[in-house]
């Protein structure tokens, strides 16, 4: 996957609270085990009419926000049903980062195993990037995963923290394959001892 260290860009304001995967990538689209593709349907209920056309006032549908790539959420971000497609979708349309007081935890690990960053803050700092959000976009927002901080569009600057193993798996594109792949060499050796010890194996 691809790596994240630092992002400048345009953030979404997303205010709704517990938005959970079926919104997120309606259940009609799961049929896939395709990665690519579902960035058009990302949030589909609440982005087209029954017709297909776009409802004009959802965030992403704002000529602002077609190119964002950070979600600036409500509470409860990523709960209901545990769907692999819904991060899936997120980065296909080109979200790499999620800022919310809170997540559903299997949403949270695929989030990371499928190269988003989602960040856990304080209601009264998302309350504080929420607004900044909403200035339009050109009010860019840097998410720096080396020092582990948001900078604001104004330059307000917020910490937040992030288990290390898995800073270390998005900041060299590394999921479970890669992860086991970094083990390779002694994997073999593994092998060929094993094979030389059990050669009825």
């Amino acid at each position: 996957m691809d790596k994240f260290t630092t992002l400048t860009g345009i953030a979404a304001p997303m205010p709704l609270v517990n938005i959970d995967t079926d919104m997120i990538i309606p259940k009609q689209f799961l049929k896939t085990i395709k990665r690519s593709g579902l960035g058009v349907n990302l949030f589909d209920e609440m982005r087209y009419n029954l017709d297909g056309s776009e409802i004009a006032d959802f965030v992403l549908n704002q000529p602002a926000y077609r190119k964002a790539e950070i979600i600036v959420a409500g509470d409860n971000f990523g709960c209901g049903s545990s769907r692999e497609h819904a991060p899936w979708a997120l980065l296909d349309f080109g979200i790499r980062c999620v800022i919310s007081t809170s997540f559903a935890d299997i949403f949270y690990n695929n989030c990371f195993k499928n190269g988003i960053l989602p960040i856990v803050m304080p209601q009264e700092v998302v309350d504080v990037l929420m607004a900044d959000a909403k200035k339009g976009a050109n009010a860019r927002q840097t998410v720096d995963l080396l020092t582990q901080t948001v900078t604001t569009s104004d330059g307000q600057v917020f910490a937040f923290d992030v288990d290390s193993h898995r800073k270390h798996c998005l900041i060299n594109g590394l999921d479970d394959i890669g992860l086991t792949l970094e083990k390779a060499s002694a994997i073999d050796s593994f092998e060929k001892k094993n094979a030389a010890l059990h050669p009825w194996a």
